[in-house]
C-alpha cells in the first residue's frame, strides 16, 4: 500500500520532507517511526489525515502520515 510520510522542522535533517512509501498492510505508525529512526521520545505530534493519532493506529492505502518534533523555547 502507498502511505504519503511529511516530515516536519528537524525531522528533515538527513531524511526528507515528503515522500510517498510502499508499505506492506497492516503497518502502524509506531513501524514507521523505527524505520525512519525516530526516538519515540521526540515525537511532539503525530497526524493522520489531519486528525491526531496515537502510534499504534494501523495504516492504509492513500493515508497521510505527518511527524512533527517537540518543540523546545520560551
Amino acid at each position: 500500500m502507498k502511505v504519503l510520510i511529511k516530515l516536519f522542522a528537524t525531522f528533515r535533517n538527513e531524511r526528507f520532507k515528503q515522500a510517498e512509501k510502499e508499505l506492506p498492510p497492516g503497518t502502524s505508525i509506531r513501524q514507521v517511526v523505527a524505520q525512519l529512526e525516530i526516538a519515540e521520545e521526540a515525537l511532539g505530534m503525530v497526524m493522520l489525515n489531519g486528525r491526531h493519532a496515537p502510534l499504534e493506529s494501523e495504516l492504509h492505502e492513500g493515508d497521510t502520515l505527518s511527524l512533527f518534533p517537540l518543540v523546545g523555547g520560551g
